[in-house]
């Protein structure tokens, strides 16, 4: 693990391997360790970096709004402290919308996108609804609110047949401070919609969706890729296809790296 100073905020990060630089960018109540399976393949023929964002896992909490911006601004001070010019961004939930903050952000530095179990699309007004109950749920009874919050990351038919390894996530998830946390549901409450990235922009992309995701309503997400260049893959699981879909999400990034 190494670390540098944004804002005066500490940033934990990792970087491995040679070649294409690869920026891993976590979810909500996750950390960098939810790459761990992926990082060891992929750092034989990329340059893979890791990083703990903002209120999350061992990196500092920067103020009471972590705004997508305000993550995708230190990515990028981190990518100038290791002299990356270009980089592939992929990014989980969270990480997806902070990689299109970046991709917004900085352009010239994009390689490629991938957007795991993410959209490009503003929170509803329903769903800026949930994030303000989350944040007083969160605020009432914590561990009540962590756990049950990753349980539902998971398709229900993976709930019992995954339950080892959802457990490992909730002990993760549990080391988020209570500050980061509502830092970064006030910060997704209000981010932009960044469709037009999807339309646009002339590097490689693609969309990771799964069928039963009860975060992100799939046929909803649909619409955001109509008319574009995205390539689109469906598992038929939940929210979380780096654990629910671990060999076959592997295949498909891989695969994906090979056209950027």
């Amino acid at each position: 693990m190494k670390t540098t100073i944004y804002k005066n905020t500490k940033i934990t990060f990792t970087d491995q391997g040679k070649g294409t630089a690869v920026v891993l960018l976590h979810g909500f109540l996750e950390n960098q360790a939810m790459w761990k399976a992926f990082v060891p393949e992929l750092s034989k023929k990329y340059r893979v970096i890791t990083i703990d964002l903002l209120g999350h896992g061992e990196t500092e909490c920067l103020g009471y709004v972590h705004t997508m911006e305000d993550q995708a601004d230190m990515v990028h001070h981190v990518l100038h402290e290791l002299k990356i010019r270009k980089a592939v961004l992929a990014g989980h939930s969270m990480g997806g919308y902070i990689a299109l903050a970046f991709a917004e952000l900085y352009p010239d530095t994009m390689k490629g996108l991938f957007l795991l179990n993410s959209t490009s699309l503003a929170d509803s007004d329903e769903r800026k609804i949930n994030r303000d109950r989350a944040i007083v749920a969160v605020k009432q009874n914590y561990t009540s609110f962590v756990r049950m919050s990753i349980t539902n990351l998971f398709s229900e038919a993976n709930r019992e047949k995954l339950a080892e390894l959802i457990e490992q996530v909730k002990m993760e998830a549990l080391k988020t401070p209570l500050q980061g946390i509502v830092a970064a549901l006030e910060g997704m409450k209000i981010r932009k919609d960044r469709e037009v990235i999807l339309h646009f922009a002339p590097y490689p992309m693609q969309l990771v969706l799964g069928k039963k995701d009860g975060v992100l309503n799939y046929d909803d997400n649909l619409s955001q890729i109509e008319n574009t260049k995205v390539e689109l893959t469906t598992f038929p699981d939940g929210h979380m296809s780096h654990i629910e879909n671990q060999e076959e999400l592997l295949k498909v990034f891989l695969r994906f790296l090979k056209r950027v």
